[in-house]
C-alpha cells in the first residue's frame, strides 16, 4: 500500500489536471507534489519521445535497471512498454539470462547496452571498456543518452520503492510471465 494517496484529476487544481493524462499509480502518487510531477514528466517525456537512442535499446536498458533492482512496478510497466517499441518476449528472457550470468542470445549491441545499464545501476558508473565499446557503436551523444536513461530509471526505482507504489492489475501478469529475482542483484 502506497505511503501517499493516489490522487485523481478531481483532487488537483484545474491547472494541474493534465498531469494525470496518463493516470498510472506512479503519477497519481507523485501528484501529491504537482510541481514535482510536472518536472519529473519533462525528463520522462524526453526519454520516451525525444531521446535519439534507439527505442528498443532504450527499453532494454530500462528493463535491465528494473530487473537488477527487482522493481516490480518498473519491470512490469517496461515489459509492456518495451513490447510497444519492439522488445520481444525472447529479448526479455535473454535479458534475464544475461543478468543472472547465464548464456544468452542477446545480440552484441544489445549485450553492450544492457552491460552499460547494469554497470551504471550496480557500480554507479560505466567501466572504461564498456564506455569505449559503446562509444564506438553508438557515438558519444547516444551514449550520453543511455547514461541519462539508466540513471533516471535508477532514480525512478527509488521513488517507487520509497513511496511503495503499487503495480496496477493490468500489469501484474507481466510479473507472473517474467518473475523478478527475490532480492535485488544491484
Amino acid at each position: 500500500m502506497a505511503l501517499v494517496p493516489y490522487l485523481s484529476e478531481s483532487d488537483l487544481a484545474e491547472t494541474d489536471r493534465e498531469l494525470l493524462g496518463r493516470p498510472i499509480n506512479l503519477f497519481r502518487g507523485l501528484a501529491n507534489s504537482p510541481d514535482g510531477l510536472r518536472h519529473f514528466q519533462v525528463l520522462g517525456q524526453w526519454i520516451r519521445h525525444g531521446c535519439e537512442l534507439d527505442p528498443r535499446l532504450r527499453e532494454l536498458a530500462i528493463l535491465q535497471v528494473g530487473y537488477l533492482t527487482a522493481s516490480p512496478y518498473e519491470w512490469s510497466h517496461h515489459v509492456k512498454i518495451g513490447h510497444d517499441f519492439g522488445v520481444t518476449d525472447d529479448d526479455v528472457t535473454q535479458l534475464v539470462r544475461a543478468s543472472n550470468g547465464e548464456e544468452h542470445a542477446l545480440g552484441e549491441l544489445e549485450t553492450l547496452v544492457t552491460t552499460g545499464a547494469r554497470e551504471v545501476t550496480a557500480d554507479r558508473s560505466m567501466s572504461p571498456a564498456t564506455w569505449s565499446a559503446l562509444e564506438t557503436r553508438l557515438g558519444r551523444a547516444r551514449l550520453v543518452d543511455l547514461v541519462i536513461v539508466a540513471s533516471f530509471y535508477s532514480a525512478v526505482i527509488r521513488i517507487l520503492a520509497t513511496l511503495q507504489i503499487d503495480v496496477e492489475p493490468d500489469y501484474a501478469g507481466y510479473l507472473e510471465q517474467f518473475p523478478l529475482p527475490e532480492k535485488p542483484l544491484a
